[in-house]
């Protein structure tokens, strides 16, 4: 007998598996995007450590960092003050006009804590992430 037509001596074939983003915590971003002043509190845990802050839509994270962008001074400033629309624009092109509405892949917080392990926990004012990167959500904050 030979191992040609045997299925259990035949090479496997690579398998490539992607992280899949958790359809609650999408629906949940999607909802917190219909209203730009919506904030809910939320932890999240990612990369093995836990962040916290409050959820806000693409289009109150956009608007703060644009702003928090024009604050900078001195050389290359300038650079940034348009930087904002110029993503926009390339994330239309790159994706075409409106058509049915995805799931978000990304999500926004405010007001960001990140604790890992026993250090020192680190305050963000604006933080975004890939909701495929999140491995678990709690709503609410660390009291």
């Amino acid at each position: 007998m030979t191992t040609e037509h045997d299925p259990l001596h035949q090479p496997a074939a690579p398998v490539v598996t992607e992280p899949t983003p958790d359809v609650q915590l999408q629906m949940l971003v999607r909802l917190i995007g219909q209203d730009p002043d919506a904030a809910l509190p939320i932890t999240l845990t990612v990369g093995g450590g836990h962040l916290s802050g409050d959820l806000i839509s693409h289009e109150a994270w956009t608007a703060e960092w644009a702003r928090s962008l024009r604050s900078f001074d001195g050389p290359g400033a300038q650079l940034l003050k348009h930087f904002p629309e110029e993503v926009d624009q390339a994330v239309a092109d790159r994706q075409g006009r409106p058509g049915p509405q995805r799931l978000p892949q990304w999500i926004h917080l405010r007001d960001a804590t990140a604790a890992a392990g026993t250090g020192r926990p680190v305050v963000m004012p604006l933080w975004r992430g890939r909701l495929a990167d999140v491995a678990g959500w709690s709503l609410g904050k660390p009291a």
